[in-house]
This record gives structure tokens, sequence and C-alpha cells, in this order.
């Protein structure tokens, strides 16, 4: 991720606006984008501020974070729902919607893990898959001929 221009050429680029050139004009001056040259001017003439912003980082976590009792009750209670059940109970119970992933990494931060229980053992009586060449079988690419 790159970083935010200085404040001197922010600086620079309002004064060079407030002098009487546009924006565009005073963007190219510069040589920076049309489209930051608006937005610098706009914010100094809103808030005054010339800095650049924070960049990056989790900005919506605290959606889920403010619901963070509720989930880790219901974990406790049913430790082997799913994902897309926990995301589920947070619409029709809060009214919140969120993603899976936003789910996730809410349970990666709370140091829970999504290890469901292991599968059934494999029989040993029967087959659980189909020979190779028998009818309905597909064959996997490395064994077909080629030409």
């Amino acid at each position: 991720m790159g970083k935010g221009l200085s404040e001197d050429l922010r600086w620079r680029v309002i004064s060079a606006v407030e002098a009487g050139m546009s924006c565009r004009r005073a963007a190219a001056r510069f040589g920076v984008s049309a489209s930051s040259a608006v937005r610098w001017v706009r914010e100094w003439r809103e808030s005054g501020r010339t800095a650049p912003r924070r960049q990056g980082g989790d900005r919506l976590s605290r959606r889920i974070e403010a619901h963070a009792a509720f989930l880790l009750a219901e974990i406790e209670a049913a430790p082997d729902r799913t994902l897309e059940e926990l995301r589920a109970l947070l619409i029709h119970e809060r009214g919140v919607r969120v993603s899976n992933s936003t789910v996730w990494r809410f349970c990666d931060r709370h140091g829970l893990t999504a290890k469901k229980s292991p599968g059934t053992r494999a029989s040993r009586t029967a087959r659980t898959s189909g020979r190779q060449g028998e009818p309905g079988s597909t064959p996997s690419p490395s064994s077909t001929r080629r030409g």
C-alpha cells in the first residue's frame, strides 16, 4: 500500500486553487490526480484539514464486535455451528447483516477454531469409490490416453 502524499504538496495545491487556479489545472501543475486535488480542497474548506488520513486497517469489525457477548454465548451453547448458521443468527436475532468472512474474522480474533467432528470411519466391508474403468466412473486426467 502506498503512502499519502506530503502535507507540503497538499498545501501547495490548495494554495494554488485558493489563488484562483482550477483544481484540474493545479493538479496538472503539481503532478497529482485531479480527483485528489478536488478532495484535498474540499476537505480543507470543510474542516481545515490538510494531513493525509490513515490508510488501511479494519474499519468494520466494530459492527460485529458490538454483538460479541451474544455470539460467544451462542458458540459456547452449540460449538459445532457453521459460519453460515452464526451469520443467520445475527440476521434473525439481531438484525445485523454481515458476511461469512466477517464472522470468520470475529472467530479468529477471539481464538475460536472452526474444527468440526471427524467424519465416520472408512468402511472395511464395502468399496467407497468406483474402480477405474467401471461404468459410471470418471477416468482421472493422468490415466487417459493422448493422441
